[in-house]
Formats: C-alpha cells, sequence, structure tokens
C-alpha cells in the first residue's frame, strides 16, 4: 500500500493539489509514486491496480481560439480526436510549452482541476464502469484516488464517449 505524503513534504505544484483538493473537501490524500506515472503502464504498476483505472488527462489545443481542451480518459483507451473534435470543435496537437502554460503543470503530471485557464473539459464515459480511478496530481510522481463520481463533481465536465474504437474488418 502507497502512504500519503505529507502535504508540506509534496513538490510544489503537487501540494497545490492537495490543498486544492484538501479545500474542496476530497476525502483522498495525495501520494507519491516511488516511480514516475507518466504513462498509463507506470502508474497502475506503481498503484498495483489496472490501467483502466488510471484517468488519465490528455490536452489538446482548440485550432479556433487556442482554449485548451483536457480530456480525462481510461488508461486503458486511446482519445478519437474526431469524436472529440465534434463536440468542442477542430483540434491541435498542444506541445509541452502549450501544456504548462495552460494548465500550470508538466506533461505527466496533468491534474484534472486547478489548471492556470480552465479547459473545456470531458470525461471518458469508460470511467464511469470503474470503482476507483487514479489521477495525476501536478507532477509525474504525485497522484490521488478518487471515485468516477468525484471527477465529474470536481470538474463539472460533461461524460462522453471520447474512446478510438477498432472496428473489425468488414
Amino acid at each position: 500500500m502507497i502512504e500519503p505524503t505529507p502535504i508540506e513534504a509534496l513538490p510544489d505544484s503537487a501540494r497545490r493539489v492537495a490543498l486544492l483538493l484538501q479545500e474542496r473537501g476530497h476525502p483522498h490524500p495525495v501520494v507519491m509514486l516511488p516511480e514516475t506515472g507518466k504513462t498509463s503502464a507506470e502508474a497502475a504498476a506503481g498503484l498495483d491496480c489496472a490501467v483502466a483505472q488510471i484517468a488519465k488527462s490528455i490536452l489538446f489545443r482548440r485550432r479556433e481560439d487556442d482554449a485548451p481542451v483536457l480530456v480525462i480518459a481510461s488508461g486503458a483507451n486511446r482519445v478519437d480526436e474526431a469524436k472529440v473534435a465534434a463536440r468542442v470543435g477542430a483540434l491541435a496537437r498542444a506541445d509541452a510549452k502549450f501544456v504548462r502554460e495552460k494548465t500550470g503543470y508538466a506533461i505527466g503530471g496533468v491534474c484534472p482541476i486547478g489548471h492556470a485557464v480552465e479547459p473545456v473539459t470531458l470525461i471518458d464515459e469508460d470511467l464511469l464502469a470503474l470503482g476507483s480511478l487514479w489521477a495525476a496530481a501536478g507532477h509525474p510522481h504525485a497522484v490521488f484516488n478518487l471515485s468516477p463520481r468525484e471527477l465529474i463533481d470536481l470538474t463539472g465536465a460533461p461524460v462522453a464517449d471520447v474512446a478510438l474504437r477498432e472496428t473489425a474488418a468488414q
């Protein structure tokens, strides 16, 4: 079992997330993984959970206005950019500078909440089938536990079909 890290011992970005979660009454602490959680597989291995339980934050840039678009997806899914674009407008890739500027976090540590610029956010509907999720907490080694309902409540985001589904060849 991974032990919670005292708030004062967290890196600055993870401490900011921990304080925000505390302020919002979230019951679970931020924990630091001994190894990086930059990928869903790495985070799942460090937490001894299924890859699907990792609520990964993928950031895009909306072409029309450069708005950040955050998709919180199951770690087991690839995001279907066409499905996301159909809901929010044409998308472009977000480079590391854009991610840091718009979220305040580095790639690999983007949290679902507490962004520098409020993103347009969508939650992968596949996350709702899971009882427990883990999300990045502002740092590549920092995560926090939450339920799908808590994710919806914390972000205020709609749930959508955003997963790339492989179709059988006809």
